[in-house]
């Protein structure tokens, strides 16, 4: 999660509430892909979290970090909470201490793939000397939610307050999960709705590519992708597959209505942070919040109120991929080959619409309750889940043709799709695979996931 906004212009109208979206449109010559990642520490020797503090804490990490790139550090109430890169990139921790890369917005798959070994090489020559590894895994292995130290992050001290009162896994989604998202940008109001409902659609799809989460409190989970299924029973009212984005005459109107029903977190002045959790956004603006009567609300308070919302697809000003579990660094830049493929070309992106253009309302629900457990093997309208994902693949594959965007060495972007080929041509997950190694090799212990499942 990347530093809060900080722009104190009123907010009068819902108009404006609109336009801010809309000044996220960009020339298509100008899309960007931004990736973000993220990876949960742990020390090497004893297979046990990284707390915040201490010699060799998730302090430490940051400011070693830190001097390695020349990245500034980011700060709250005194602590360092994250870094700020040169180039738009930013380094945070997550309230488990998960490490997060929000990378710079990029031209390209190569550049995003260039980014993150260059992320990973820094970060080792740092957590080494600390002796600290990072699972590639997207949920913990082995330890409790009270096992799992938390991070003095202020916004992530309200989240937890409120997490429990609106759904029963929100806690464990904020300290145990891990996962990778692909921004893209949009031309236009059309440009956004169709990319938005395509890749609505086909979340799903890469939940099952991508699951990588079976263990939790050191045993199989029962699921593919845990994380995934921690997300059903977060806080119904910020999470989910945004039907109503499928609906005519949805545009930014119809998501700046669904943010408004949303309830807040918190009012940051200063660098104070404001417990309005539960609260109303429209009575910010009316100067009405019963917390902090008489403030009005500014374009940081809906930016931040913007990134507090959670569904499978989140519209900023850009489009971010939620469905992923994170994996090697190998299937972090699969994912974002797979959604530039789909959405970044006008004949994929029409090909990716019809591709789900049957799907109800009811199936496309059914589907994503269904898939964290049965991956590729989940049923959809007249086939399994693994079908479309081949399917998708091609058209991504397809897409990134037409781009041609190549690197030293002539290879276009297609290069990394394939260990998503290699996924749908096995009919595995990496998360049915560690099961296997579960079963087998590993004797029925997740300790050798910390060696087996670890950022080389």
């Amino acid at each position: 999660m990347a530093r809060d906004t900080s722009d104190t212009t009123p907010l009068t109208t819902r108009v404006e509430l609109i336009d801010w979206f809309a000044a996220g449109e960009k020339p298509r010559a100008d899309f960007a892909i931004g990736t973000e990642h993220e990876k949960i520490p742990f020390y090497v020797e004893t297979r046990e979290p990284v707390p915040y503090a201490g010699e060799r804490g998730i302090r430490a990490l940051l400011e070693g970090v830190g001097r390695e790139t020349g990245w500034e550090p980011i700060l709250d109430a005194g602590h360092v909470i994250g870094l700020a890169g040169q180039a738009g990139g930013a380094i945070s921790i997550e309230p488990g201490g998960q490490f997060e890369l929000s990378g710079a917005p990029v031209a390209d798959v190569h550049a995003t793939a260039t980014e993150l070994d260059e992320h990973l090489a820094a970060t080792k020559r740092v957590a080494d000397g600390l002796g600290i590894g990072f699972l590639d895994l997207a949920m913990s292995p082995k330890w409790s939610r009270a096992e799992t130290p938390a991070m003095p992050k202020s916004r992530y001290k309200i989240m937890a307050g409120y997490m429990p009162k609106v759904g029963s896994l929100g806690l464990d989604m904020m300290l145990r999960t891990a996962t990778v998202q692909v921004n893209v940008d949009f031309a236009s109001e059309p440009d956004m709705v169709r990319k938005l409902r395509a890749s609505l659609a086909l979340q799903p799809v890469a939940t099952a590519l991508f699951a990588n989460s079976p263990f939790t409190d050191g045993r199989p989970n029962g699921f593919l992708s845990r994380r995934s299924e921690i997300w059903r029973d977060t806080d119904p009212d910020r999470t989910g597959m945004l039907g109503f984005a499928f609906d005519e005459g949805f545009g930014y109107e119809g998501y700046v209505d669904w943010l408004l029903d949303m309830p807040m977190y918190f009012v940051k002045r200063g660098d104070t942070y404001h417990d309005v959790s539960g609260a109303s956004f429209r009575d910010l603006m009316a100067g009405k919040l019963a917390q902090m009567p008489g403030e009005y609300a500014t374009v940081s308070d809906w930016a931040n109120h913007a990134s507090t919302a959670f569904p499978e697809v989140r519209l900023k000003r850009f489009l971010e991929m939620r469905g992923a579990d994170v994996g090697d660094a190998g299937m972090i830049a699969a994912q974002a080959a797979f959604w530039v493929g789909l959405l970044y070309d006008e004949a994929s992106l029409d090909a990716a619409l019809d591709l789900v253009s049957g799907w109800s309302a009811t199936e496309r629900e059914a589907i994503r309750a269904t898939v964290p457990r049965s991956g590729l093997a989940t049923p959809v309208p007249r086939r399994s889940l693994g079908a479309v994902a081949a399917e998708a693949l091609a058209i991504a594959r397809a897409g990134l043709k037409a781009r041609a965007r190549r690197d030293a060495s002539g290879r276009d972007e297609t290069i990394y799709l394939q260990p998503l080929e290699a996924i749908v041509a096995a009919g595995r997950s990496h998360a049915e695979d560690r099961l296997a190694d579960f079963e087998g090799p590993w004797k029925r212990s997740v300790d050798p996931s910390f060696t087996h499942c670890r950022f080389a």
